[in-house]
């Protein structure tokens, strides 16, 4: 079980990281065009690693709780009641996070987006 309470730590972890880093950039001209800034494909795909390994860890927490879920209801006698609940609120708090972190997300791209040229 403590490998779930991980899954959804390291999640708003990286939701606080993402968010300090995005706040601490520098205002100006080179803030709005990343190529001045001299962003580099590693940058870009650490950002992209990190949010596939977060929903990696969504869908695994998820598939867990169905799991003790499965065991509970074939009268496994090593999983209580407490576990499947506990896990499945952490399934649905980590879900949860990362559809917020995709809807801000949306919102920044259509924001982008509509941004007069």
């Amino acid at each position: 079980m403590s490998g779930n309470d991980m899954s959804v730590d390291q999640i708003l972890s990286q939701m606080q990281q993402l968010r300090t880093q995005a706040t601490q950039r520098p205002a100006g001209p080179e803030a709005v065009n990343p190529a001045a800034q001299g962003v580099n494909e590693v940058e870009r795909s650490s950002f992209a690693d990190a949010l596939t390994q977060a929903v990696g860890q969504v869908n695994e927490s998820q598939q867990t709780a169905a799991d003790l879920r499965n065991r509970l209801q074939a009268g496994d006698d090593n999983v209580t009641l407490t576990e499947v609940m506990l896990a499945s609120q952490r399934s649905s708090v980590a879900f949860e996070a990362t559809l917020q972190v995709r809807n801000r997300l949306v919102q920044a791209y259509e924001k982008v987006m509509n941004m007069p040229l």
